[in-house]
Order: C-alpha cells, then structure tokens, then sequence
C-alpha cells in the first residue's frame, strides 16, 4: 500500500510564492511518474502537473505554466510543486498523485491510483 502525504500549503497573498511537498511511502517510488491536481469548491478536480520517473520530463496545465514547477527527489520519495506569481483563481486543495501504468492522457484522474489527502491553497486578493 502506497500512502501520500501532501504538506506546505497555507494562506499567502496575491503575488505570492508557496512550495507544496508530497512524501511517499514505499521503496518504488522512482518507478512512477507523479501528478499535482487541484479542486476548487464546487468544481472538478484539474490536472496541474506532471514530472515523469527520472524528473526530465514534465507537463503543466495552461493555468500553472511560467509559474508553477515540478520537481522531484527521488533518494527522499519526495515530490514538490513550486508556486509563484499566486493568484486568487489558484485556490483549491491541492493533490498529488501517483501515475499509473499503461497509456493515457495525464490529464485524468482515472490515470492516477494513490492519491494523498490533500492541502489547502488559499490566495487572498
């Protein structure tokens, strides 16, 4: 069983920067590609961002590119999303994700089988 366990997210203003870290558990880590998703009260849950196994591939959603960037350390089975230029629309609680196998767009959720908790994003105007 593979848990994910999201932290850094907070209350900063508009403009500002926040860095989320997803730690997870487990020694296969390396083996998948990880996934930042957001959900917005009332909405669906969206793609924000992928980085591949090795960390030299990624993919970001209109919304997070220039902005946000994924990276990943892999000797601490650690994922993280650095957010700057916030804005009030980027709100939402924030998932990370892990990939599954096999063919697929990123940008679904039904591409993903662990998920963390989630952590909280605010953005103040």
């Amino acid at each position: 069983q593979v848990q994910l366990v999201e932290s850094g997210g907070g209350l900063v203003q508009a403009g500002g920067s926040l860095r989320l870290s997803c730690v997870a558990s487990g020694r296969t880590f390396s083996d998948y590609a990880m996934g930042w998703f957001r959900q917005a009260p009332g909405k669906e849950r969206e793609f924000v961002a992928v980085i591949n196994r090795s960390g030299e591939y990624t993919n970001y959603a209109d919304s997070a590119k220039g902005r946000f960037t994924i990276s990943r350390d892999n000797a601490k089975n650690t994922v993280y999303l650095q957010m700057n230029s916030l804005k009030p629309e980027d709100t939402a609680v924030y998932y990370c994700a892990r990939r599954s196998g096999g063919p697929g767009s990123d940008y679904y959720t039904r591409n993903y089988d662990y998920w963390g908790q989630g952590t909280q994003v605010t953005v103040s105007s």
